[in-house]
């Protein structure tokens, strides 16, 4: 509702603005307040067929349509200077307000047409090699050209403004940087991931340098800037998320976080790490939804789901999910008569850098998928493969509650049911855990317990209903995952979009060790 009345009060004070341009253009200024009426006028005052206006109905591409008209009529009123242009993209209704204003500013007619004319008259005059009409044309005409300087400008404004509208709304590219969803997703794969499957969403911070997230690549500075901001809204999707859909999104606890060289860190595990405080001369970064690291994960649960896990095997609503074909676990390889194992063995066989982890103590252990444990048993005679059993978590599993999660393990794991928009659930002490931060984060009311009693927004609440749907996502890597299991549900406004398929991979992530060939222009979204 808050988009809407935004774009109502923009477009009146366009019209506004608009009045005295059509008056000059002769044309009455009551249509320049007239839904449709107004896009058809403007589009004849700069010489555009009627019918173009309809561009202006799609989404996304009516934004580069928008910009265009609103240079063509500042050019019809003789304003070509690169700045005049640019405010017009700007803020259209300062400039048109000021045109209208001043009575020395003069209709000139529709530039378009000019444009079309000039372009005509110069070839003919050029194929006659009349040089006497080529000087007369470039008096009459000489606005319309460039400095090399200004053309080189514009092509680089233009193509960035596209590329940044582009990454946007439609298609982004993103690196996979961590092992969590390996065997599917591999470091150093890099995907395009369309915005528009799942709905587009609308940016909510609107000051920000071009084609960057969340971090200038020097100083380690924040790229944008908080205020203003438009709350979050997105259109309708052309498809829902399915189980077992792998889904980009924000980094649900990446809104208070520390920047360190390797990764970023959410308040809440520093603190759990530090016994409850916040060590001292922290950096603490408060970032909007749409500046969170970005996250890629495969969602097993949908709104309304209870989900359990037990010995590694997620149900949902009580029966088996469909795991992952390349679905690993953590275990420890043991060569017979206790040989040393043959690390180059290991990668001829498809057990990458990644997939080994060496702990400061005890055995080292390995992440594989079921396929890696044929290979490993065929080509090493009599060696033993076991899993690795997994213990509690204490404190560090969602929702942080020694009394619910306490002796929960990332292989049993819940029940836990996952909420669902419009769901009224009840609220007391022993559930309010599970819904805290999303009562008081993700949905923005002021939640306090006083004398063993709850209140939201200063009200008791013995229940709650919840204002959006909210997702459960995992890692393919079971072991080496950190996902839902330890920093809980991803809210819908947190959605960017589906992995669409792998467009370049190179070797662990790097270069230097090759490209995988044979996984560029596959799909991202396989199971």
């Amino acid at each position: 509702m808050s988009v809407l009345i935004f774009l109502i009060v923009l477009y009146i004070l366009l019209g506004l603005s608009m009045m005295k341009l059509f008056e000059k253009a002769g044309v009455p200024g009551w249509k320049a307040l007239v839904p449709g009426v107004a896009a058809v006028e403007w589009c004849k005052i700069i010489g555009r067929k009627p019918q173009y206006a309809l561009w202006l109905l799609f989404p996304v591409v009516n934004i580069f349509i928008y910009a265009g008209m609103c240079v063509d009529m500042v050019r019809s009123f003789a304003k070509h200077s690169f700045w005049q242009s640019a405010l017009a993209v700007i803020y259209a209704p300062i400039p048109f307000y000021l045109i209208g204003k001043e009575i020395g500013d003069k209709y000139q007619g529709p530039i378009l047409e000019k444009e079309r004319s000039y372009h005509k008259q110069y070839a003919e005059a050029m194929e006659k090699k009349d040089k006497a009409a080529l000087m007369k044309l470039d008096k009459e005409f000489g606005y319309m050209k460039k400095s090399q300087t200004r053309e080189w400008t514009e092509s680089i404004v233009f193509a960035v403004f596209a590329a940044a509208f582009i990454r946007m709304f439609l298609i982004e590219a993103y690196v996979i940087p961590t092992s969590s969803m390996e065997g599917t997703l591999k470091v150093g794969d890099y995907l395009f991931v369309s915005k528009a499957h799942y709905g587009m969403r609308m940016p909510m911070t609107v000051l920000q340098f071009p084609l960057l997230h969340n971090q200038l690549p020097f100083g380690n500075k924040e790229s944008y800037l908080k205020e203003p901001s438009l709350p979050y809204f997105r259109l309708p999707a052309l498809e829902k998320i399915d189980n077992n859909d792998p889904v980009v999104f924000n980094w649900p606890v990446g809104d208070s976080v520390i920047i360190t060289p390797e990764r970023s860190y959410d308040i809440g595990t520093i603190r759990r790490q530090s016994g409850g405080a916040i060590p001292p001369r922290l950096n603490i970064l408060d970032r909007p939804i749409d500046k969170k690291d970005h996250y890629i994960k495969r969602c097993v649960g949908l709104p309304g789901d209870s989900l359990a896990i037990r010995d590694g095997q997620v149900y949902i609503n009580g029966k088996a999910a469909q795991n992952p074909t390349h679905i690993q676990f953590s275990y420890y390889i043991t060569p017979p008569n206790n040989a040393a194992l043959n690390k180059m063995k290991l990668d001829e066989l498809g057990v990458s850098m990644y997939d080994i982890i060496t702990p400061a103590n005890g055995p080292g252990y390995y992440n594989l998928n079921q396929e890696q444990i044929k290979k490993i048993e065929a080509a090493i005679p009599g060696v033993k493969v076991e899993r690795r059993k997994r213990g509690p978590e204490g404190g560090y599993l969602f929702p942080f509650d020694l009394s619910i999660s306490g002796k929960w393990t990332v292989d049993d794991y819940g029940t836990i049911y996952i909420p669902k928009k419009g769901v009224t659930t009840p609220l007391t002490l022993a559930n309010l855990p599970y819904y805290e931060r999303i009562i008081s984060v993700y949905e923005g009311n002021q939640l306090a317990v006083r004398d063993g009693k709850i209140f939201i927004n200063n009200q008791e609440a013995g229940s709650y209903t919840f204002k959006q749907d909210y997702y459960w996502m995992m890692g393919d890597n079971r072991h080496n995952s950190e996902d839902s299991r330890f920093w809980g549900y991803v809210p819908e406004d947190h959605i960017v979009g589906k992995p669409l398929f792998i467009w370049f991979s190179t070797k662990a992530g790097n270069m230097g060790q090759g490209i995988n060939w044979n996984r560029i222009f596959t799909s991202a979204t396989k199971l």
